[in-house]
């Protein structure tokens, strides 16, 4: 299924150029003036250019016959679409991969080509009007239509047959993101280094494997791959974040030109890609930090996808991500422009940080209910579930699975050692926050939990050591407290991420929109929840107000509060460990205690540091010192 569109003003010959196009890929052609009103066309008959809500109807309807059209072998049509808002509803309502072809030349050439056409109902003189309004893609094939019919012809099969995206690095992500571009009719180009007795052969084995279903030319050999790409070029980065990125454009570099552009979707330090857009910006080339969450089945199917750097970068990809991407509950692609510099990054870790205290606080439940209160796998396994019907948690529902999951008649489970791996990007997480002033508690918990988990021989002998006791009585008033203290840590944590976020676009001027960004984390992405929808909401009402501070939030940790205080006093006192669970209420008293106890440590600070504090009788902003000994 292949779909065209020829746009362009009036006059610069989509018509004559789209019907042999059509011919030659063997297409149905459809002439964009053919779908206009009769009073659209009366009106231009007249001498009178159309406004926008004059197209209107005229978009709906090529919309539609495209739509259609991509349920067959696809088409080639004509379209002025000359401000990109215009391409956009188009491309919005059809959701299948458009091939833009932007037709260009002066007005002087175009006007006296109208002039030498016969009965046509748009007057040469209305061609200046689209000249004013006229807004050229940054995207899809240039072509400026100064030579004959058939040389435009043959240049345009030339960069037809081109692909869109060039992929480098065929892990688990670079090749289900390839696939997906591929079933979106996304030409895409794949490479894969060859390291003899490590990578060999996978970019060959990776398209022999798809060759019958998807036309994947693959490389070996870096520069031949670049050289295949058309210029300017988008080349989408799948490697190790760190040096391994570093590395990769340090190759690159010497085969680039001005205006290609490089897209990182690996998981880079927001730092190291506000760097590299500095660098690469200064030999023109484009470089965009793209954070993609959602696994190996959102790569292959449809992730979250958060694109940060410049805007101009970004709008040369949007239709290629927007593609690609998950969908909300109305049918709008989970990605969505971030911001500039290493915005999209910092989201993306974000994103990470609050997964790392869900799965924590999921882990931290299920250790409680099985080695503490002493509930079978399948209990926890239906308690899961039964939470989940009104959470709609991704982490939630997997872990359910997990425990029902059996290798030669035993949990799988079992077979785990408890130890837990990690990516930097927690870490990452509780050192902004450092740098930003902003409390981290429940994933800074959730993080250094991994860290503990990783000292497994020391863990072993020092229960032996302490042989701690870690049983409790099951009633039914402990298992009814349950789900309510998951709820309210889950709200606690979530609510802690989105103050960074806050913070960060603030501190940094990156104008983050919190709802969007909530919004293109409701699919594709690894914490999409029930919760994650209902924060869409709360944060458009009040995008610049802590979470628990929103009304619904309040009424909602006021029931379960003491439910969630309960679970963790009675987990500790038994000696189960729950340190996001207890990083959650913990945060929580703090939060909603109007008197703290950090009047001392100010005091302390001064009595040894002079370092002064200032007073609740004074203006915020005076400071004292007191000589706090006495030396008489």
């Amino acid at each position: 299924m292949q779909i065209f569109v020829l746009m362009g003003v009036s006059g610069v010959g989509k018509t004559t150029l789209g019907v042999v196009l059509a011919s030659r890929l063997d297409l149905p052609f459809f002439e964009g003036d053919d779908f206009h009103t009769k009073e659209n066309i009366q009106k231009m008959k007249s001498g009178q250019p159309l406004n926008d809500e004059d197209r209107k109807e005229w978009l709906k309807r090529i919309a539609k016959r495209i739509g259609e059209s991509s349920q067959r072998n696809g088409g080639v049509f004509t379209c002025s679409a000359l401000k990109e808002k215009y391409r956009k509803f188009i491309q919005d309502r059809v959701q299948v991969n458009i091939e833009w072809i932007y037709l260009y030349d002066s007005f002087e050439t175009i006007h006296e080509r109208m002039k030498a056409r016969k009965d046509h109902f748009f007057k040469p003189e209305m061609l200046r009007s689209q000249f004013d309004i006229l807004e050229p893609p940054k995207y899809g094939i240039q072509v400026k239509v100064s030579a004959s019919p058939e040389q435009t012809l043959k240049d345009l099969m030339a960069k037809i047959d081109k692909p869109e995206m060039g992929i480098i690095g065929l892990g688990v992500m670079g090749k289900s993101l390839a696939l997906n571009m591929a079933t979106n009719g996304i030409r895409v180009s794949v490479y894969n280094r060859e390291v003899p007795g490590e990578e060999e052969g996978i970019a060959r084995n990776f398209h022999e494997e798809y060759s019958s279903r998807f036309e994947l030319p693959w490389f070996n050999d870096l520069k031949e791959f670049v050289e295949h790409l058309p210029r300017p070029r988008n080349i989408l980065l799948m490697v190790k974040a760190g040096k391994a990125v570093d590395s990769v454009i340090s190759e690159l570099l010497p085969l680039l030109e001005a205006d290609d552009l490089l897209l990182d979707a690996g998981n880079s330090h927001f730092i190291d890609t506000e760097r590299r857009i500095r660098e690469l910006g200064d030999k023109k080339i484009h470089y965009l930090g793209i954070g993609i969450s959602g696994g190996e089945e959102g790569a292959r199917n449809g992730p979250s996808i958060m694109p940060g750097g410049s805007m101009e970068a970004y709008q040369r990809v949007e239709i290629i991500l927007n593609l690609i991407a998950a969908r909300d509950k109305d049918g709008r692609p989970c990605c969505s422009y971030i911001g500039p510099e290493g915005s999209g990054h910092f989201v993306k870790m974000l994103h990470n940080g609050i997964e790392y205290g869900e799965m924590q606080l999921i882990a931290e439940f299920y250790h409680f209910m099985r080695f503490y209160l002493k509930l079978s796998l399948a209990e926890i396994s239906t308690i899961f579930k039964k939470w989940n019907a009104e959470l709609n948690s991704y982490l939630l529902g997997i872990s359910a699975d997990i425990l029902q999951k059996e290798e030669n008649g035993s949990l799988l489970l079992d077979s785990i050692l408890d130890v837990a791996g990690q990516k930097g990007t927690g870490g990452w997480s509780t050192q902004a926050a450092l740098d930003l002033g902003i409390s981290l508690d429940t994933i800074t918990a959730a993080v250094m939990a991994r860290n503990l988990s990783g000292n497994k021989e020391r863990r072993v002998k020092a229960e032996k050591e302490y042989e701690f006791r870690n049983e409790i009585k099951v009633t039914d008033s402990i298992k009814g407290c349950l789900f309510g203290a998951f709820k309210a840590a889950q709200v606690i944590n979530h609510s802690i991420g989105f103050d960074l976020l806050f913070k960060a676009s603030v501190e940094y001027n990156w104008k983050l929109n919190l709802s969007e960004i909530a919004r293109i984390w409701t699919n594709g992405c690894i914490i999409r929840s029930g919760f994650m929808e209902s924060l869409v909401e709360i944060l458009k009402e009040n995008p610049a107000s802590h979470i628990l501070m929103s009304s619904e939030i309040i009424t909602e940790i006021k029931s379960h509060k003491d439910l969630l205080s309960e679970v963790v006093a009675m987990a500790i006192k038994r000696n189960c460990p729950m340190p996001v669970s207890s990083a959650a209420i913990n945060y929580l008293n703090v939060f909603a205690s109007a008197q703290s106890s950090a009047n001392i440590i100010q005091a302390q600070r001064d009595y040894f540091g002079a370092h002064g504090y200032e007073r609740t009788d004074s203006e915020r902003g005076e400071y004292y010192h007191t000589q706090w000994k006495n030396t008489d």
